[in-house]
């Protein structure tokens, strides 16, 4: 058990059964009556945020999250198959545990796996990724001047909206959070 005044942004803690990571918090001294902290927390499966008020003198249940760095095989079904790089050993995890991200990850990238204990309890792509463009329309001279649109299929079958300058065989680096075209990189 932990005290609120514990708190720090990034703190995991079990609330209500479920698994919570702190994102902000105030400790708020009234005029009358007792302190109290003001927090924003961001539920760990469902990626909501709600505010939640504790007094001072609660106690929390802070756990444990231990973060690991895998890289990604290849998906079964509903499942995806990663590999610590350091032993080598390979693990299962759920694609619903990375969601929309999915659509960006190939062969190689490396996945961000968070466990509570030995149980997986989330998995992201890094913030930004690279990818090359397999299939565009082909562009104009002048495209670059306006800021008009087109759709690209990306070689792990993402399709994106980018400039019209960008052709089929350019490496775009792509915000994964967003789903966003960010820059073409150059090689």
């Amino acid at each position: 058990m932990a005290s609120v005044s514990d708190f720090r942004n990034g703190m995991a803690l079990r609330y209500n059964g479920e698994i919570w990571v702190v994102n902000e918090f105030q400790h708020v001294k009234p005029g009358k009556g007792h302190a109290f902290i003001r927090t924003k927390l961001k539920q760990l499966k469902s990626g909501k945020v709600v505010e939640y008020t504790f007094r001072q003198h609660d106690d929390i249940d802070e756990v444990k999250l231990r973060s690991k760095d895998m890289q990604y095989l290849y998906a079964t079904g509903d499942d995806i198959c990663v590999m610590n790089t350091e032993t080598y050993d390979q693990i299962n995890i759920p694609k619903e545990l990375i969601g929309d991200q999915f659509k960006f990850l190939k062969e190689g990238n490396m996945v961000d796996v968070l466990f509570l204990e030995e149980d997986i309890v989330q998995a992201t792509l890094p913030m930004f990724i690279e990818l090359k463009v397999t299939e565009a329309s082909p562009g104009v001279k002048g495209d670059t001047v306006s800021n008009m649109q087109k759709p690209v299929q990306m070689e792990t079958g993402a399709e994106l909206q980018v400039p019209l300058f960008i052709k089929e065989g350019d490496v775009l680096k792509i915000d994964t959070r967003t789903g966003r075209y960010i820059e073409r990189v150059s090689r």
